[in-house]
């Protein structure tokens, strides 16, 4: 996927790769995320997905952990 910075381009399911290109991460990064605890990742067969809305929920709720 290339850098996508509009979220309405965003699949309902994103991949690591996706992630990692969205959040300007490496992909082993996001791989690090995907395994940490609270994100919202999960693991169908061997492929590790993230649903849209869980992953910007997520990421606003990051953003106002930051701001506090």
């Amino acid at each position: 996927m290339t850098k996508t910075t509009n979220i309405g381009d965003l699949p309902i399911t994103l991949s690591v790769e996706d992630v990692a290109s969205y959040l300007g991460i490496s992909r082993v990064g996001a791989y690090n995320l995907c395994h940490a605890k609270g994100f919202p990742a999960m693991r169908i067969g061997k492929r590790i997905l993230i649903p849209r809305e869980r992953f910007l929920e997520w990421l606003d709720k990051k953003q106002q952990e930051a701001i506090v």
